[in-house]
């Protein structure tokens, strides 16, 4: 009987999609950043008021919706879930918007056909999504022992981020380009917002269809990495659809109202490379133990605000004379070599350490050691983490001797008593 539900949510999506670009954007032109806001303000209240809905639907369980096995999950869990899926997805897609921005450089797009664009992109993402999200239930449902590959998909992936640079992308060397290109007659004229056109009688293709088929292809390349991290979260098919699915829909007004600002966000980057990873580790833990929702939730929220904070901070400074040891050490790694390669996996097993210890501050276990001891390897490659530690080593020395002085009193006072 769950069909029910997912085919009513399908149709929900068609109507806004068929309302998107049938009526309210029926004519190609350029969208304002003010206006992008004001789009993206209205993805962001409809995914809030499903989310809303998502409860409901689980409380009540719904066509037996969050019934599985004899158990059942609450509308409070999955609400929670629903939203720590979304913002994960929020949260990667900012990488791609970056991409995009330089796809729509490449091929030089005009702007007035650029939401037409994003908007077939889009339709398309959500069938692609829908199959990789489905083959990925049924491959954790079969094998348990996928969820180790998923999360060192998702750790390689932060490593990914972490060196990349989108400043040299080669559209050319994309195999689908490639492919396209070899079977397809193809022009370079652009026909309006058309993706064929006819010359002579004959059917081409323009290159706004080579753009859209870039990028399919790229949506597919960040699908691998973000829907094993929503799967780090929930397993729930229909919670890791839905919650993919808003966080699409809402790129296309997301990309027109930050594309030109991306470069103010400096620090987000290295903010979702500590995402990828904290979801990692997640993934892999979770055969053994589930990090609760809750807890997932103001982690990943915390690194986000750290990222956007210290953005902030920094666009109101001299960025040529203020760069911190962190982001000299992370510029560096940009280039592989031998040296690097062992600096990026004593990065990725420091950082590792910490997101644990981070999580086990609200949880059972010794946080302030697992992070420490992260720290401890950090220190090894990195000065600012020497530094840390050492201040850390100091507080604690001096905690400690305040404790003995304390201690010491107590003793002479008992002493003098008796």
């Amino acid at each position: 009987m769950q069909i029910l539900l997912w085919l009513a949510f399908l149709l929900l999506i068609a109507i806004l999609l068929a309302l998107d670009l049938g009526v309210f954007h029926r004519k190609d032109k350029a969208i304002s950043p003010q206006e992008a806001l004001a789009w993206t303000g209205f993805w962001i209240c409809v995914a809030l008021a499903f989310n809303v809905l998502v409860y409901f639907m689980y409380e009540g369980h719904w066509l037996g919706i969050g019934i599985i096995d004899a158990a059942s999950m609450s509308g409070r869990d999955a609400a929670l879930q629903f939203f720590t899926g979304y913002l994960i997805e929020k949260s990667l897609s900012l990488d791609n918007i970056f991409v995009i921005a330089l796809i729509f450089v490449y091929f030089n797009v005009p702007l007035q056909y650029q939401h037409r664009l994003l908007f077939w992109g889009v339709t398309g993402a959500l069938f692609l999504r829908a199959i990789m999200i489905l083959a990925g239930a049924a491959l954790i449902h079969r094998f348990s022992w996928s969820t180790y590959l998923f999360g060192a998909i998702l750790l390689y992936s932060s490593v990914r981020l972490l060196i990349a640079r989108h400043d040299n992308l080669e559209v050319d060397k994309n195999p689908a380009i490639r492919i396209v290109r070899k079977f397809l007659p193809l022009t370079s004229e652009y026909n309006g917002h058309h993706f064929r056109t006819k010359i002579n009688g004959k059917t081409f293709h323009t290159p706004l269809f080579l753009v859209l088929i870039v990028v399919e292809t790229t949506d597919v390349l960040f699908a691998v990495d973000s829907i094993p991290a929503i799967f780090a979260i929930t397993r729930d098919p229909f919670l890791v659809f839905t919650s993919n699915v808003f966080a699409i829909l809402g790129l296309r007004s997301l990309y027109f109202a930050l594309a030109g600002m991306m470069g103010k966000f400096r620090y987000l980057k290295m903010s979702l490379v500590f995402v990828v990873a904290f979801v990692g580790i997640s993934m892999i833990l979770s055969n053994h133990y589930h990090i609760p929702s809750l807890v997932s939730l103001i982690i990943l929220v915390g690194i986000l605000s750290v990222g956007v904070i210290a953005s902030i901070i920094a666009s109101h400074r001299d960025t040529a004379a203020l760069i911190s040891p962190l982001e000299e050490d992370l510029e560096e790694l940009a280039t592989l070599t031998v040296r690097n390669v062992k600096r990026i996996l004593i990065i990725i097993a420091g950082s590792s350490l910490i997101l644990i210890g981070i999580a086990l501050l609200v949880l059972p276990g010794p946080g302030i050691l697992t992070i420490v001891l992260g720290l401890s390897v950090l220190g090894s490659q990195f000065i600012w983490a020497r530094r840390l530690m050492k201040k850390i080593s100091d507080e604690t020395d001096e905690i400690e001797e305040k404790v003995r002085h304390a201690i010491k009193r107590k003793c002479s006072h008992h002493k003098d008593t008796e």
